[in-house]
């Protein structure tokens, strides 16, 4: 079992303010293994029958932990009513850490009758960071990563097993779909699905996605969000605070993990075209993570000029980054062009490729190049 003292430390850190920590992610992204990374902790399989029995009574069974206990309740979507459980033990219990972990949020709510608003800190894990995977996993090469993605089997396996990901798929749509929304229509969902996949990066449009999935707006728009409760989809939303041409509504839809854009595109390598694109994924997974006070936006206007990341910053001030494989192959001018609309902030290109940052300033454009997350923070 690899350790990752980010992830345990995280945990640690947001249990100082909050007895009740949820741990999301989608299935198989090494929530349980982290979960058992605190070895004086009650764990709890919420998978089992008889653990479900066992949490039928919640108050006798949070009587029955020593006080200063660390209790896990593991898949705790599949209690009846799960946030019962975790609102008892924050209100009635808060000597007791509790970490719970759900491939979905807390917004699920067939299941979920309270958000627990106040009363727990909420951690989403990605799939593997790239940062992870050179320091804990021993990977350093990018292509390998992509083609794999980032949950820990495939990660850690040499060859591509696509029984693997169709089979995920498929117990996504049983386990988490199906169970926590009670969708039906599964011919449809995993069409919607699958269309979002190969135009994973991109701006979506609903009436696009309703014609060509052959499902009504307001089911596409109902699925879009069950998707993205459960972790499986990001949508990242249009900056825009001036510019007379800027796109204003539509967002981009990045999907969770580059090994199932790749599967689902039928891709058995890394192409030179997708390379890019699929590097825009994992950076966004090390900025939502690092950044998480931070609203992240793209940029773009409707000339097509395009800025990878914007982020918010105080005092009016937006930092810009650029996702480039090749840092030579950056376009200045679409710098320039948000510059002259927004001149407060630092300008990135981040490179996988970049061991050690530098700043280069050309035609008055002052540009960071980075190959580390931290350099932002």
């Amino acid at each position: 079992m690899i350790n990752r003292p980010f992830w345990i430390n995280k945990i640690n850190n947001a249990w100082e303010s909050r007895s009740i920590v949820w741990l999301s992610g989608v299935r198989r992204v090494g929530k349980t293994t982290i979960s058992k990374m605190f070895p004086d902790a009650v764990y709890l399989n919420c998978d089992l029958p008889s653990v479900v029995r066992k949490l039928e009574d919640p108050e006798s069974f949070l009587k029955s932990v020593p006080k200063g206990s660390t209790i896990i309740f593991d898949e705790i979507h599949r209690l009846e009513d799960p946030s019962r459980i975790l609102k008892i033990a924050a209100d009635e219990f808060p000597d007791i850490k509790v970490l719970a972990t759900g491939s979905s949020t807390l917004e699920a709510t067939r299941k979920f009758k309270d958000s627990l608003t106040g009363r727990k800190n909420v951690i989403y894990l990605p799939p593997v960071l790239w940062d992870e995977c050179k320091e804990l996993f021993n990977i350093t090469d990018l292509d390998f990563r992509l083609r794999q993605g980032g949950l820990p089997e495939p990660l850690l396996s040499q060859n591509i097993d696509e029984i693997f990901f169709s089979e995920w798929i498929d117990s996504f749509y049983a386990r988490d779909i199906q169970e926590l929304f009670n969708v039906r229509n599964r011919s449809g969902f995993l069409k919607l699905m699958q269309l979002l996949f190969r135009s994973s990066g991109n701006l979506i449009e609903i009436t696009q996605l309703s014609k060509m999935s052959g499902l009504t707006r307001p089911t596409v728009m109902s699925y879009l969000e069950a998707m993205r409760i459960a972790n499986m989809i990001y949508l990242l939303p249009p900056f825009h605070g001036g510019g007379r041409r800027e796109i204003t509504q539509r967002p981009k839809c990045y999907c969770f993990d580059t090994g199932f854009v790749r599967f689902i595109n039928g891709w058995n390598e890394i192409r030179e075209n997708d390379r890019g694109l699929l590097w825009e994924h994992v950076v966004l997974d090390l900025l939502r993570i690092h950044l998480q006070k931070h609203q992240i936006y793209y940029w773009r206007d409707k000339s097509g000029r395009e800025i990878d990341f914007v982020i918010k910053r105080p005092e009016n001030s937006f930092d810009i980054i650029e996702c480039k494989i090749n840092p030579d192959q950056i376009s200045l001018a679409h710098f320039k062009i948000f510059r002259e609309i927004y001149p407060q902030g630092n300008n990135f290109c981040y490179s996988p490729f970049i061991s050690d940052s530098y700043t280069l300033k050309k035609n008055e454009i002052k540009i960071s190049y980075i190959g580390s997350v931290d350099n932002i923070l």
